[in-house]
């Protein structure tokens, strides 16, 4: 259904339908609540490996990234070694971020986004786009690896890679990914949940109010083909879709 053919009814009508949806709106949110009452119960997995990071502070732990908190969010961020720009979508999802740090940080979470590429690399790109999160590179060590997000050459010769709890095509050797962790007050850091595909939307809340509006997503020719860089979208976008984005989201 197009704007162009939609129905116009009475505003009784429209009330009256507007409450049905309501109810399965309603549904939805108990349905996340509980949801997310399950996510906590997951049981989690001791991080005995050491990480660490290069940072503008020098190099860091996992641990360390916490910045004194119990909780940590990492952004698995597609910005592979040597890239020239991050991912659309991976800068789509950052691009929500600055905003949000101040209130995590009221409930005890640290956030840091994460990449393959090395420090100076990632301060490059981050400069580009004005963001102050906190960033840091994996370059040299598993962890992307170990977390699923990056591919080896050895990985990808098969066609299919293990991402996403399951083995499938993916077009890259870098892969967006959310993942949290929680450290005791012993030191010990533990990783507790974990989300790819269409699971990292939990970051993007633009998303939340375009599935607001009549045209909504508009994505039929691909999916998040509209997302650019927020510092090369045209000053008059086009409603043409586009081609897609790096990191399309999967189911």
């Amino acid at each position: 259904m197009t704007p162009s053919d939609h129905p116009v009814v009475s505003r009784d009508r429209w009330i009256a339908e507007r409450k049905a949806l309501l109810a399965r709106e309603k549904e939805l949110t108990r349905l996340r609540d509980q949801i997310a009452g399950e996510r906590r119960t997951l049981p989690w997995v001791r991080v005995e490996k050491r990480y660490v990071f290069d940072t503008p502070q020098g190099p860091r732990t996992l641990s360390d990234l916490f910045d004194g908190r119990s909780q940590l969010i990492v952004q698995h961020f597609m910005l592979g070694p040597g890239w020239e720009q991050g991912c659309v979508g991976c800068s789509y999802m950052a691009d929500h971020t600055d905003g949000m740090t101040v209130h995590l940080a009221q409930r005890d979470i640290a956030w840091v986004a994460i990449s393959r590429a090395p420090l100076v690399e990632i301060e490059r790109f981050k400069r580009r786009m004005g963001w102050q999160f906190a960033w840091a590179s994996s370059n040299g060590s598993t962890f992307n690896h170990d977390f699923g997000v990056s591919f080896t050459p050895e990985d990808m010769a098969g066609g299919e890679v293990y991402y996403n709890y399951a083995m499938q095509r993916f077009p890259h050797d870098e892969a967006p990914g959310i993942s949290v962790f929680y450290r005791d007050e012993a030191g010990d850091v533990f990783h507790t949940y974990s989300t790819y595909g269409r699971g990292v939307e939990v970051m993007m809340g633009t998303y939340d109010m375009v599935d607001l509006t009549p045209r909504g997503r508009d994505e039929g020719g691909g999916a998040m083909g509209w997302v650019r860089h927020h510092d090369r979208y045209e000053p008059a976008p086009s409603r043409e879709p586009a081609a897609g984005s790096c990191c399309r989201s999967h189911d």
